[in-house]
């Protein structure tokens, strides 16, 4: 005799492996839209406006002065953490020469310093993507917040299983203008916050990032 399977209680959240998430993108799934595969999840990224893409290629220009040879400065390159995870930060630094991954069938697996330019990301950028780097094991990233004109400064990743990806960093600065800050990656040099963020005149809170 024929049995109808019981009606689940919930309905359950489909998550995506890398190899289906390209796979949407080769069936034109995505076009024209920016996307990133964060714990299985598909999230749409606004659009970006200029004061987003000036803020992150300043930041990364004065990145790539302090770093220098032996690290690649990414712009919003692909970080292949797990095969359900690959974010796409607004600076990721790796280690070792572009050329280096010239014949990896991956992207980068590990960075020294991930960047988010945060407007209307922010509270995903503090909690989702903060907790998925620190389970990776990300020891220094910097949060670029355009809403208050600071940088939130996020270093000791810890164990902490109330965080979507059970972990969380537990030492987090809120450095302003007039602050410098050093790289854990690069402990000879350090930067003015200022020269990440905006000039003072302008009001980059209107724009969506």
């Amino acid at each position: 005799m024929h049995t109808t399977p019981p009606i689940p209680d919930a309905a359950t959240l489909k998550t995506w492996s890398r190899d289906e998430y390209y796979r949407l993108a080769d069936c034109g799934w995505f076009q024209d839209e920016r996307t990133e595969l964060i714990g299985g999840r598909i999230y749409v990224v606004s659009p970006q406006k200029s004061r987003h893409f000036w803020v992150m290629e300043r930041a990364a220009r004065r990145l790539e002065k302090i770093f220098g040879a032996g690290y690649w400065v990414r712009r919003q390159g692909p970080l292949t953490l797990s095969e359900s995870s690959e974010p796409e930060p607004d600076i990721s630094i790796v280690a070792g020469d572009f050329e280096d991954f010239d014949n990896d069938p991956d992207h980068p697996k590990a960075a020294s310093l991930i960047v988010e330019v945060s407007n209307t990301s922010l509270a995903l950028d503090r909690h989702d993507k903060a907790s998925l780097y620190a389970s990776f094991g990300v020891e220094d990233y910097w949060i670029i917040n355009l809403v208050d004109g600071v940088l939130e400064v996020h270093r000791d990743p810890t164990a902490d299983q109330q965080q979507p990806f059970g972990y969380v960093y537990r030492s987090v600065q809120t450095l302003q203008r007039t602050d410098t800050i050093t790289p854990l990656a690069a402990p000879d040099s350090e930067i003015v916050v200022g020269d990440l963020l905006p000039n003072k005149e302008q009001n980059p809170s209107r724009e969506t990032a």
